[in-house]
């Protein structure tokens, strides 16, 4: 969802055969004509009623980010074929011949509007009526998942979603989040909702290199508690996360991060011996198979502290008839979890599934 994807259209498509006719190349546009050298992913869309050979045009036309036309030539792929409404995943390289620039805008002329697709609204209708938005600009954060445990590690839902205020993929930019967690106690017969955690965010990024990238920002973390039972924690923080190429689709990525609290932290004063000032993110994964996300933090000074790991693995690798969902588990052990329990160390295994991971 970081970029959006532009539509390809063309009677060269449509009719080169019954089967490409069904067929609707999606190109995921890349930043420069640079990065089209180390390939361009385009999706295809099966808009038929039946299964069809997973292969687009040889040839396509499309705009980079930064507005330079490109052609793309088809790679060699492995005989495949997509189901009935559903996508394929190929790969194009760019055309030896040098892409052509757009001719350079007056100083004093209006700046080029970016191609229609690219900026088009996207509309859902519902029995509740129409909703739109530039979806482009919404992003996943952290993952949206439901797992269930056994005993008293109950049932844990998030929510979580990110919105780009200012800027673009490969330049600062300022987006606001929010993460929403309930944990239920599905153990006892009504089973209430046991603890919720408010945490909207605000923060600048700033690419330092395609493997690189830093940011700051401003997070509350708050139990939504009345005047008597209120803990809210306020945080300014510095991080970066690196990612390492290790091949085959396979990559390790790194995320320290430090912050500090301001501010009335109401019945959790002491948070801070539990929290800790700095955490550490590790994850290792491959796109479409398996990823791990283990993130630690504590304070040295009292030997306490937290660690969380996220195991899933996509639905569609195991059925291609499977929603495109993830199974998911969800690993606690330490000091923190919920806000309400701060100071107790608990430990929790939860398994479900994610929407986003």
């Amino acid at each position: 969802m970081s970029r959006p994807l532009l539509l390809v259209a063309g009677a060269a498509v449509a009719c080169a055969s019954p089967a490409a006719a069904q067929v609707r190349p999606l190109v995921d546009p890349p930043a420069s004509a640079d990065a089209a050298r180390a390939g361009v992913v385009v999706f295809l869309l099966n808009e038929g009623a039946s299964a069809t050979p997973a292969q687009g045009p040889a040839e396509i036309e499309t705009v980079a980010r930064d507005g330079t036309r490109l052609r793309l030539v088809a790679l060699p792929a492995a005989a495949s074929s997509v189901a009935a409404g559903g996508f394929a995943r190929v790969r194009y390289r760019l055309a030896d011949a040098a892409p052509v620039a757009l001719a350079a805008t007056p100083p004093d002329a209006a700046p080029p509007r970016a191609p229609a697709a690219a900026i088009g609204e996207s509309v859902v209708t519902t029995s509740r009526g129409g909703s739109g938005a530039f979806l482009d600009r919404l992003h996943p954060y952290a993952p949206i998942y439901g797992v269930f445990g056994a005993g008293d590690s109950g049932a844990k839902l998030q929510v979580s979603f990110d919105f780009r205020v200012l800027g673009r993929d490969d330049g600062p930019r300022l987006d606001v989040a929010y993460t929403h967690t309930m944990f239920w106690a599905v153990d006892r017969a009504s089973t209430p909702v046991r603890a919720q955690g408010y945490s909207p965010e605000v923060f600048v990024d700033v690419p330092v290199s395609p493997s690189l990238l830093i940011g700051g920002g401003f997070r509350e973390d708050s139990n939504g508690g009345g005047v008597t039972n209120s803990i809210d924690v306020n945080r300014l923080y510095l991080r970066a996360h690196k990612t390492f190429d290790l091949g085959d689709r396979w990559r390790l990525a790194l995320a320290p991060m430090v912050w500090g609290y301001f501010g009335d932290q109401g019945l959790a004063p002491d948070l801070d011996r539990y929290w800790g000032y700095t955490s550490l993110g590790m994850t290792l994964g491959q796109r479409d198979g398996w990823k791990l996300a283990v993130t630690g933090r504590g304070n040295p000074g009292t030997g306490k502290g937290s660690a969380e790991a996220f195991l899933s693995y996509p639905l569609v690798r195991i059925d291609d008839r499977l929603p495109r969902l993830y199974l998911f588990s969800q690993f606690f052990t330490g000091y923190g979890e919920t806000l309400v329990e701060y100071n107790r160390n608990v430990s929790h295994a939860r398994f479900g599934i994610a929407l986003t991971r």
